[in-house]
């Protein structure tokens, strides 16, 4: 099953419908804000509450996928999803928008909670991070071309044809779950739902490898989305480029996050997980040292700012699935729950960072990116303090898997 494109293709999909609601909305943000009379500020939010609203359907959609199986948590999470999208595309306010875009992310949720889970029922080790790195290689096409074809939409048919598209994607992802996902997990029922989610947190929280991980998943978001939430902004306004610029300017994040994961698929072959986080550690590390020169300095000519920010998106095409696999491996029994975990806390910094950089955004060069190099300085120190995080050697177990 690992090795079917359709199957891998649409475990792509699942992962990437995120990165997907997000960057295709993200052109819209101007206008929209013009049309529902509200502030930019308060616009942008719509990539905020749309992560929290994934931070809280992460953990029921981990639990629901343990005790009923993956396939009836992906049906329940992608309608939520498709009618709230629907209910999106036809708010005539700014607050009705927003409610829409939280139950959205809630349904979003299951798809990426999920598809990490498939990831570690049918592969373990260097065969989960080749998959995963393939994972991240898909849904990073939305990246690349998603702000380009919102941008387009906006100017075509105004900024509800974003949100439409995204409602047509969401049905399109339900047919490819029925068409091309078979069940990888035996339901397991385990007494009172809060009783066996309450035993996997604590199995998860009792591996120190696991908890290492972690802390190295979720410093990521937390930087890259503070920056995704204020590009339009950072490049139209203090900038001066068009509308249609910045749409090929974010697409050099989807490009990096690309090369990131193409190139962990290599390095997996050849080098462990911990020398691979120690390359991200040493690349954050060089992004930190820049990015807050330019914090200090409250300047920063464009063509060197924006390299920088695609240097960090680099280091999370390498970082993320290595980290995630490491973080999954010793829990195959929980891993629907595991992946919700790392997804929930992963998605409340990815919010806070878009809260955040929403709200700390006043055109500044400074403002625009000390979340992003403070968070750069914490995947170092957290690299550096694995010693006395994890200091046993990390372990998996190959045999547990729903192949088998």
């Amino acid at each position: 099953m690992a090795h079917s494109k359709r199957f891998v293709l649409t475990l792509g999909l699942l992962t990437g419908i995120a990165a997907l609601t997000v960057d295709l909305s993200l052109p819209a943000v101007p206008t929209m804000a013009e049309a529902l009379a509200t502030s930019l500020g308060k616009g942008q939010q719509i990539i905020g509450v749309f992560i929290a609203g994934m931070a809280c359907g992460q953990i029921p959609a981990g639990l629901l996928s343990d005790r009923l199986g993956r396939l009836p948590a992906l049906y329940i999470g992608m309608t939520i999803f498709a009618l709230s999208a629907i209910a999106g595309s036809l708010a005539n306010s700014i607050d009705v928008l927003l409610a829409a875009r939280f139950v959205q992310g809630m349904g979003a949720a299951s798809g990426i909670v999920v598809a990490r889970a498939i990831v570690r029922d049918v592969a373990d080790g260097k065969d989960a991070a080749r998959l995963m790195s393939l994972l991240t290689m898909i849904f990073t096409a939305a990246p690349v071309i998603a702000p380009t074809l919102g941008a387009i939409l906006v100017a075509a048919f105004g900024w509800r044809a974003p949100f439409y598209a995204i409602a047509v994607c969401s049905l399109f992802i339900l047919a490819a779950i029925r068409s091309n996902l078979h069940e990888t997990h035996v339901p397991s029922p385990e007494g009172h739902p809060l009783r066996q989610l309450q035993r996997s947190i604590a199995e998860f929280f009792s591996h120190r490898q696991s908890i290492f991980a972690l802390l190295m998943i979720i410093a990521a978001p937390a930087g890259f989305m503070s920056v995704i939430t204020i590009a339009a902004a950072l490049t139209t306004e203090t900038y001066g480029y068009s509308l249609e610029a910045f749409g090929l300017l974010f697409a050099m994040f989807g490009i990096s996050i690309l090369l990131g994961s193409s190139f962990n698929r290599v390095l997996v072959n050849r080098f462990e997980p911990l020398q691979l986080l120690g390359l991200c550690a040493a690349l954050a590390a060089i992004t930190a040292l820049q990015l807050g020169y330019m914090a200090w300095a409250d300047a920063a000519v464009f063509w060197w700012l924006w390299p920088n920010f695609c240097v960090f998106m680099f280091t999370a095409g390498i970082l993320l699935p290595n980290a995630t696999v490491l973080a999954l491996d010793p829990l195959p029994r929980i891993a629907g729950v595991a992946s919700s975990i790392i997804g929930t806390l992963n998605n409340v910094a990815g919010a806070s960072g878009a809260i955040f950089g929403a709200m700390l955004y006043d055109g500044s060069v400074r403002n625009s990116v000390l979340i992003m190099a403070t968070v750069a300085t914490t995947i170092v120190v957290v690299y550096l303090a694995r010693p006395l995080i994890c200091p046993k050697p990390f372990v998996r177990h190959p045999d547990e898997l729903a192949r088998d």
